[in-house]
């Protein structure tokens, strides 16, 4: 059985297909979506409605990230209060995203579960989108094993997969838990600006990993990013093209 783990799509349309072409050609049974579809990406509404099409398909799981939340969420006092967090940007995108998604995209985005557990050729997998504690909380290559262990301590899953950060990374516990961040497909926070998912291959009773980096137009999808109208699109832009600057 082999399953493809997609998280932090962030709108960027042109990304998403580009990995699509590549689950299909690594012939994946299933495909896992790990939250954060459109927030202040290049094409939120179409990104959204292509992904609101693949939740038809019985091999496909989605659940809900926390910018997919916050969209539902939106508020005046939520906006105000990224922007005294130093998030004016994230902010200006929120606002605008909220105001362009319909009432049918937005109540997908709120019946999206929080976290899902799954069985596949007897082994328990725990989708999660920041942690099993929390949906906003990262886990990073240098976050310390004992603080991992903490955040997995108390599920039932022998694999936890999750996304957030846009980096990749992953851990294995002394309790026998395999922690994995599959990284962002649309906002890459990676050396090279590739989009980037996981294959999960499990075979005879055993398993093995691969974080998969694609190349994509993301010249393409920084221009139509920068062209959107929220201020501090163009900044953000940016981050598509250098993914070791981070605007918000």
């Amino acid at each position: 059985m082999k399953i493809a783990i997609l998280s932090d799509v962030h709108g960027n349309l042109i990304a998403l297909n580009a990995v699509m072409d590549d689950i299909a050609r690594n012939n994946c049974d299933k495909t896992f979506f790990l939250g954060d579809y459109v927030l202040a990406g290049p094409e939120p509404a179409p990104t959204l409605d292509y992904c609101m099409h693949l939740s038809t398909y019985d091999n496909i799981e989605m659940i809900q990230g926390n910018t997919d939340k916050m969209i539902v969420e939106c508020s005046d006092e939520l906006c105000e209060s990224l922007r005294e967090n130093g998030a004016p940007i994230m902010a200006n995108a929120l606002k605008e995203d909220a105001s362009i998604l319909n009432d049918s995209q937005k109540e997908f985005l709120k019946n999206l579960p929080e976290q899902k557990l799954v069985e596949v050729d007897g082994f328990k997998i725990l989708l999660v989108h920041g942690s099993p504690r929390r949906n906003n909380e990262d886990i990073l290559p240098d976050t310390p094993p004992k603080e991992v262990e903490e955040m997995v301590n108390d599920t039932e899953a022998t694999i936890i997969l999750c996304g957030h950060t846009h980096i990749p990374c992953g851990f294995q516990t002394t309790t026998r838990k395999t922690v994995i961040n599959v990284g962002s497909v649309g906002r890459p926070f990676t050396e090279q600006p590739k989009s980037c998912y996981l294959i999960l291959n499990i075979e005879n009773g055993k398993f093995t990993i691969e974080h998969k980096f694609v190349r994509y137009d993301n010249q393409k999808s920084s221009e139509v990013l920068a062209n959107r109208t929220f201020e501090g699109a163009d900044k953000l832009a940016q981050v598509l093209i250098n993914p070791t600057e981070r605007h918000m």
